[in-house]
């Protein structure tokens, strides 16, 4: 058993892990409680596009698959802010064009990842298997077969589970004495519409930009796709009773859908000719928030990826925190050489609270980019705020910048972001413009208040 390794989950983040490992010299076996999806149409779970950034290029760096996958990704250099009256207005999200995110579909993505992973003689990946238990202290992994009906144990020197928000190892470990779970759902769902491409596979909107219909309480984003469609998201809450005819609950017809997506999102309608049918038809997808505590069992036994910190998509940041699992698990290993113990212990230690910190990121970006991003005061904000990252590069980097662009740990971006927001609350104080700010008192604020900090 020893070098052989059993990853339970080929998702994203399991079909990356093995490649790190098979490059360690480990044999990885990845067992998948789905079909094989590259040969059926079984999905890929969640269905929302993907936004791949800094954290997750690094980590596909590492084991040589970036080329690959951005041959799959679509630069978006910023926000397109459409307003209900059908204007326009651009926010770009890093300091150039050389910042920016990637808009990837979640099944391509995946499909390529388990491409790659199995060119490598050392990885085998084993689809219809469901967990239906673990033996932690034997590292042994209990399955069903969902074609032939077999049940099996395997044994290998740990278990490393990356299989989602609904892990099933997880559910294993919630038996342990004082483990800790919180699973919190917010009165958001989503639907998912696409804006189909135009002729010859043209693109009917900006390509290179995530689209955002900002309403308040709910909002539309779109990222563009290699085929020249967009995959439109609307996020919105359940309940009538909290939110009136802007819910799920009340848009229960074609008739009302039509007419709650002509009065918001005119211009998007333009482009769906068929949106309220597709309304009626997809699935309402559900957003949830998982923390859970210890990671580890046996120290035989870990968690990685949403297994272990499943987040809302609100900062883009699902796929790249459990990718920089990966690299940090990775880092570990290196440096432990063969000692589970302190391998698991130190990404355990290095990771939680920087998981538990996205989850907070997420929930806040949500209400910027529902409500906030339209409005003249946050942009005035956020004027200021490139403003004075130039000025002062290395003090005041902007918080999507420190959590998209930078490794910073997320831990650190939430608690500078926060000052930095009192920072950037002061300064806009009775001024119009940025032009108007006061260098020397951001000068004074951001040296007192963040040198002192983070020198």
């Amino acid at each position: 058993m020893k070098n052989k390794i059993t990853i339970a989950g080929a998702g994203l983040a399991g079909s990356l892990l093995s490649v790190y490992l098979a490059k360690k010299g480990f044999e990885v076996n990845v067992y998948e409680r789905r079909p094989d999806m590259r040969k059926e149409n079984a999905g890929a779970g969640k269905s929302i596009n993907l936004a791949l950034s800094t954290r997750g290029i690094h980590a596909l760096k590492e084991v040589g698959l970036y080329d690959e996958i951005k041959k799959i990704s679509i630069p978006m250099y910023g926000r397109m802010i459409h307003s209900q009256d059908g204007h326009l207005m651009f926010q770009r999200y890093g300091k150039d064009d050389t910042e920016y995110i990637n808009a990837v579909s979640r099944a391509e993505l995946n499909n390529s990842l388990m491409n790659l992973a199995e060119k490598n003689d050392k990885v085998n990946i084993f689809f219809n298997e469901r967990c239906t238990g673990v033996d932690f202290k034997n590292a042994e992994l209990f399955l069903h077969n969902e074609i032939t009906g077999v049940d099996s144990g395997v044994r290998s020197e740990v278990i490393i589970a990356t299989d989602g928000a609904t892990s099933a190892v997880r559910m294993e470990m919630l038996k342990i004495p004082r483990f800790n779970f919180s699973q919190e759902y917010e009165n958001y769902g989503y639907k998912e519409l696409t804006i189909p491409a135009g002729t010859g596979n043209s693109f009917l909107m900006e390509k290179n930009s995530l689209h955002i219909w900002p309403r308040g309480s709910f909002m539309l984003i779109a990222l563009p796709n290699l085929d020249g469609s967009f995959t439109c998201t609307l996020f919105i809450a359940y309940d009538m009773n909290l939110a009136g005819e802007n819910s799920l609950e009340y848009l229960d017809s074609k008739e009302k859908v039509h007419k709650f997506f002509e009065e918001m999102f005119p211009d998007a309608v333009e482009l769906m000719p068929d949106m309220a049918e597709q309304y009626m038809t997809n699935p309402t997808g559900t957003l949830m928030t998982v923390k859970c505590h210890p990671w580890i069992a046996e120290n035989k036994v870990a968690l990685l990826g949403d297994a272990c910190h499943a987040i809302v998509p609100f900062f883009g940041q699902g796929m790249n925190a459990a990718f920089e699992d990966c690299t940090c698990l990775s880092d570990c290993i290196d440096k432990y050489k063969g000692d589970w113990e302190k391998i698991f212990s130190e990404y355990e230690f290095l990771r939680k609270e920087n998981s538990d910190a996205i989850a907070d990121l997420a929930r806040e970006n949500f209400v910027e980019m529902r409500d906030l991003v339209a409005d003249e005061r946050f942009q005035l904000k956020k004027k200021i705020e490139s403003h004075l990252f130039k000025l002062f590069p290395d003090k005041f980097i902007p918080k999507y910048s420190m959590v998209t662009f930078y490794r910073i740990p997320y831990a650190t971006a939430l608690k500078r972001g926060k000052i930095q927001e009192e920072i950037l609350h002061e300064l806009s104080e009775g001024i119009s413009t940025e032009i108007e700010t006061d260098i020397d008192k951001a000068t004074k604020l951001v040296n007192e208040r963040l040198e002192v900090l983070f020198p």
